[in-house]
Order: C-alpha cells, then sequence, then structure tokens
C-alpha cells in the first residue's frame, strides 16, 4: 500500500507545487507521469509480483478516497492556475494542463473505476462524482451494465475490434456506450441517473465560469476532454482485437484482456494494467489483483502502448504479431 499511495499521491503533491509555485515546478507533475514513471518501468528488479493469498488491505479504500477527493480538488486549482489570475507564464500554464491532465485520465481515473465497483454507496458516490466533474458520468453505469457483461463481444462499444483506428473507436465508443448504458439502467430499475451525470457536468462547468470566465469553462471541458481520451484509450489498447465467442454460457476468460506487467504504472493506475484478473473477479481490491501467465501481455507499459495507439497505423504494424497469438483465425 506504500507504494501505490507514493505513487498516485506524489504527482498530485507536485501539481500543487507548479500551481503554487511556478517555475521548475509547474513542469514537475508532467515529467513524473511521463519520463520518470517511464525509466523505472524499465527496472525490472522492483518489481513486486503478486500479493500473498488472503492478504487484507484495510487502508485500500482510504486511498481510494484520497484521490478521488484530491480529482474533485485538482480541477477547479488546474482551472484557476491555467485561465485564472495565477500569475502563471503561458509555458508554465501549459505544463500545468498537460500534468493535471494525464494524472487525472491515469491515477484519478482507475481510482474512480475501483470506487463504482464498491457496494459501499458513499464510496461509489464519489466514483459518480469524479466520472460526472470529467463530463463522463455515464461511464459509471455503461462500464458495469455494459462493458463487464458484454466485454470482447460485438455488444460492448468499450471493446475496439481488430483493424479499428483508436479515433474511429473513441466516436464509436463514446456514443454507444452513452446509450447502451442508459439502455441498461432502464432496463434494470426502470429509471437512469442520467440527469444527474448532466448535473454535474453542468456544475464543473459552471465551476470553471466562475473561476475564470469563459475560458475556465473552456478549460475545465478541455480537462474532461483529456482525460476522457485517457480513458478510452485504455479500453481501447485493453481490449483491442481480443474475442469472445457470442452466446449465454460462454464465460469472460483470461484471454479478453491485454495486460502490462510493468510495476511502476502499475502501481500509480491502481494496478489497472492487471485487467484479465479484474474482469474475472470485479469485485476483488487492486492491491489483490493478479498477474497471471497465461494472458494476453502488451509489450509496453499500459501508457506507452496508449501512445502508440495514438498513430493507427504504427498501433496496427506494432501490436499485430503479437495479437495474432491469441486471436483465432
Amino acid at each position: 500500500m506504500a507504494l501505490f499511495g507514493v505513487a498516485t499521491l506524489a504527482p498530485l503533491g507536485l501539481l500543487a507545487l507548479g500551481i503554487g509555485l511556478g517555475g521548475v515546478w509547474s513542469v514537475a507533475a508532467l515529467v513524473y507521469m511521463t519520463g520518470l514513471a517511464g525509466a523505472l518501468d524499465q527496472i525490472g528488479g522492483l518489481f513486486r509480483g503478486d500479493a500473498p493469498e488472503g492478504a487484507e488491505f484495510p487502508a485500500a479504500d482510504g486511498l481510494l478516497v484520497a484521490v478521488g477527493m484530491g480529482a474533485v480538488l485538482a480541477l477547479p486549482a488546474t482551472v484557476w492556475a491555467v485561465a485564472g489570475n495565477s500569475g502563471l507564464p503561458p509555458l508554465a500554464r501549459g505544463a500545468v494542463f498537460f500534468g493535471a491532465g494525464l494524472w487525472l485520465g491515469q491515477v484519478a481515473h482507475p481510482a474512480a473505476h475501483e470506487l463504482i465497483h464498491r457496494g459501499n454507496r458513499g464510496l461509489y458516490t464519489l466514483g459518480v462524482a469524479v466520472y460526472g466533474l470529467l463530463g463522463f458520468g455515464h461511464h459509471a453505469s455503461s462500464h458495469r451494465l455494459v462493458h463487464h457483461r458484454h466485454v470482447a463481444t460485438v455488444r460492448d462499444p468499450n471493446s475496439a475490434r481488430k483493424g479499428e483506428g483508436f479515433y474511429r473507436f473513441f466516436l464509436r465508443a463514446w456514443g454507444g456506450s452513452f446509450v447502451a448504458g442508459w439502455r441498461a439502467e432502464r432496463a434494470l430499475c426502470g429509471r437512469t441517473p442520467y440527469a444527474a451525470y448532466l448535473a454535474l457536468a453542468l456544475v464543473g462547468l459552471a465551476l470553471g465560469w466562475a473561476l475564470a470566465g469563459w475560458q475556465g469553462a473552456l478549460v475545465w471541458a478541455a480537462l474532461g476532454l483529456h482525460a476522457q481520451v485517457q480513458i478510452l484509450l485504455s479500453d481501447y489498447v485493453q481490449h483491442y482485437g481480443l474475442v469472445r465467442a457470442e452466446g449465454r454460457g460462454v464465460p469472460v476468460a483470461l484471454a479478453h484482456s491485454w495486460n502490462a506487467p510493468h510495476w511502476f504504472s502499475g502501481a500509480f493506475m491502481l494496478n489497472a494494467p492487471r485487467h484479465s484478473d479484474h474482469h474475472a473477479h470485479p469485485s476483488r481490491p487492486y492491491p489483490a489483483l493478479r498477474l497471471p501467465g497465461e494472458a494476453p501481455m502488451l509489450p509496453w507499459p499500459l501508457p506507452v502502448a496508449c501512445t502508440i495507439a495514438l498513430v493507427p497505423p504504427l498501433w496496427r504494424r506494432r501490436i499485430a504479431p503479437h495479437l495474432a497469438q491469441w486471436r483465432q483465425p
């Protein structure tokens, strides 16, 4: 838990220093999320493997709350720093924006994802609040009710098909998951929480406006879009090209998700790259997720794979030989 705590909260502290002090601190969170993380992932000797079977983690939910509340506070603070009267020069404002956006997409999202899988109502509500303020509230419905049920089939909007480029996938997955989540909620209880999702998004934009006028609202929306791109990049990479047979009684298997064994990005993403085990055991706490040896493995850390996926021809070429080992002809 100490590793998870340091890895997830350190960039938030650096972001706060960048907002408050400017100068070299303004780029610290950005460097942490890119160069430092990439370098540390190459140190294989620090990989800690799986947690002991039956281990308990009483601090696990506390860290999720800390990250979730950090996201709720980081959004207005970043908007003020970038669009408000912060006194930061333009380059520093840009560095703070991109550093905060990476943290929201790569750390706050995995925390919110864990929170919406918790049975505790308060924890679930915090996860919904994070997604809602990012303008992506419907993910709380579509992920639980659609993605986990139909993953790796054509009925899941968030499972990328072989040969599908990320930008086409983004549009299909965003719209498809919005509609599929709404339908799933209606089928489940006859009503949907979509009005609450919309209200949270509007509250965020209104707060951005209150902090820095129309520029503040625009920066808030841009941060939300930045995070949404990363969320859907993760979905795209973690299920790209993997297919599960249609029909009742065909369970989700380890072979239906891509995984990444890299220790540091795994820590600050709260073990999200251990994706096969999460789909096999959705309620398993993130520190206890296993890294199965018989599941598809990405040859790069998940953030690096997501970066490659931004160039569709390069992604298709680089992932093809690895996909061929897992996809049926």
